[in-house]
C-alpha cells in the first residue's frame, strides 16, 4: 500500500486553521467513509471557488458552537462538517435546502424499497418512475 499524498500547499495550510480536525501525523483521518467524502466535498468545492476557506471555517465554527460542549467524538465533528457543507451549498444557491432535502427523502424511500443487499436507484419505490 503506498502512502497517502500529500495535500496542496495551499489545502495543507488551510487545514491548520481547522484546530478541531481529527488528524495524525500525516494529515486528517476518518473513522468512517463518510467522513472523508464530506471532508473530500467541502475541500473540492472550495478549491472550485464556491466559497472561501474563512466562509468554510466560520461556517464549521457556528455549526460545532451549536453542537456544543456534549458533541464529542469523530461522529460529531464530522456532523458538524456536513450541517455546515450542507448551509453553505443552500447559501450558496449550489443545492438549495429543498432540493436537497427532497434528494435526501427520495434517498431514503429507495433504500426502503430495495432489498437487502441490491444496489439503491431513485425511482425503485415508484415502480422504476422517478419523483
Amino acid at each position: 500500500m503506498s502512502p497517502p499524498e500529500a495535500p496542496r500547499p495551499e489545502i495543507a495550510a488551510a487545514l491548520e486553521t481547522l484546530p478541531s480536525l481529527p488528524r495524525d501525523r500525516d494529515g486528517p483521518v476518518f473513522a468512517e467513509p463518510w467522513h472523508a467524502q464530506a471532508f473530500a466535498m467541502a475541500v473540492e468545492l472550495n478549491a472550485g471557488g464556491h466559497f472561501t476557506w474563512s466562509e468554510w471555517a466560520d461556517t464549521l465554527g457556528a455549526e460545532l458552537k451549536r453542537a456544543g460542549p456534549r458533541a464529542t467524538g469523530d461522529d460529531a465533528y464530522y456532523s458538524a462538517w456536513l450541517s455546515a457543507l450542507e448551509r453553505l451549498l443552500d447559501r450558496k444557491g449550489i443545492v438549495p435546502e429543498a432540493e436537497r432535502s427532497g434528494r435526501e427523502i427520495a434517498w431514503d424511500r429507495a433504500a426502503k424499497a430495495t432489498p437487502h443487499g441490491q444496489p439503491i436507484e431513485l425511482g425503485a419505490e415508484n415502480g422504476g418512475k422517478a419523483g
